[in-house]
């Protein structure tokens, strides 16, 4: 009698073993939680006609934007792990939503297989015309002296932007209120105004207002400076060292926990060679973004030591999406 079930696995084993041997044999989604056009979107579609060469199927763009990126992880997670469903995404939805709504449907380190980090986002920390300071720890100075009567912007509750916000109030005594917008461009809108004294937001969006003068930048938020702002200091050298400085401005490709091993090597094999390859390096750099294209255990690490990080960000600001 034990000799069927005995067969069976056998069976299954042999099945996963020859569909990995074979694949791709059909196209692949890329499923992506924002709409189309959006900077997400617009990586997912170039990375998607590069890396469909390379494996030689089509890749298809699904966007499922909405619910703080549910919708999409729970697409890639409710699918089956054959390799053909894969999640490219930004951090939010894996970091963030968990743990700004009560329940997600979905455990990151439970259901996702990590593939590859295909790219990082360069953020800057910037100030209007308004406001005196030529550094952050004049900013910071300046702050304290206005108490009740700073206030920044951000691209959404629980936002990094948000989250820094906040948790430069309580480290630093200050009194700042934040501003929760539907992404950048209002942001900056009510920012060139003079509605709001400062924001951190992206290299893209920011970038042309700093470089016509009518907004400042004070520091960069990642570990080095950026060629779009060689003069910029990190947020380091301008003296914050702190860890909740760095935001997991990735992006990076997943499949669901389950999928076969062979399968994952090769999509990772694909995304690292796209990434690296000159032509998708100038797409990238022309979006600012430093392409990145690391290994599924690299991508991992990175994830595995800035996820507790941003949850203890998190829980100390009280934000929530409900």
């Amino acid at each position: 009698m034990r000799s069927k079930p005995l067969f069976f696995l056998g069976l299954l084993a042999w099945s996963a073993m020859s569909a990995a041997q074979t694949y791709p044999s059909k196209p692949i989604t890329f499923v992506v939680p924002g709409p189309p056009g959006g900077a997400t979107d617009t990586v997912a579609r170039a990375l998607a006609e590069d890396m469909g060469k390379r494996l030689g199927q089509p890749i298809i763009v699904d966007n499922k934007p909405g619910g703080g990126g549910v919708i999409a992880v729970q697409a890639v997670t409710r699918g089956a792990p054959d390799g053909y469903t894969i999640l490219l995404s930004h951090s939010a939805p894996l970091i963030n939503t968990p743990y700004l709504y009560a329940r997600v449907p979905y455990d990151v380190r439970r259901d996702i297989a990590f593939i590859s980090e295909v790219a990082v986002g360069k953020i800057v920390f910037a100030v209007t015309r308004d406001v005196p300071a030529k550094n952050v720890q004049e900013f910071l100075a300046w702050a304290a002296k206005n108490k009740g009567k700073v206030s920044f912007g951000s691209y959404g509750v629980g936002s990094f932007p948000h989250l820094v916000g906040a948790h430069l109030n309580q480290t630093r005594g200050l009194d700042m209120t934040h501003v929760a917008y539907k992404g950048e461009a209002p942001m900056v809108q009510d920012m060139l105004a003079g509605n709001i004294s400062w924001a951190i937001g992206s290299v893209t969006t920011l970038g042309p207002q700093i470089k016509s003068g009518r907004l400042r930048a004070l520091a960069v938020m990642g570990d080095k400076r950026i060629k779009e702002m060689p003069d910029v200091p990190t947020m380091t050298e301008a003296g914050m060292a702190d860890q909740e400085m760095r935001p997991p401005a990735w992006l990076g490709l997943f499949a669901r926990s389950g999928t076969p091993a062979a399968i994952l090597s090769r999509l990772e094999s694909a995304a690292r060679a796209s990434v690296q390859s000159p032509a998708m390096r100038a797409r990238l750099d022309a979006m600012a973004l430093e392409p990145v294209g690391n290994s599924s255990a690299e991508f991992r690490r990175e994830f595995d030591a800035t996820e507790p990080v941003m949850a203890r960000l998190i829980k100390a600001s009280g934000a929530t999406a409900e």
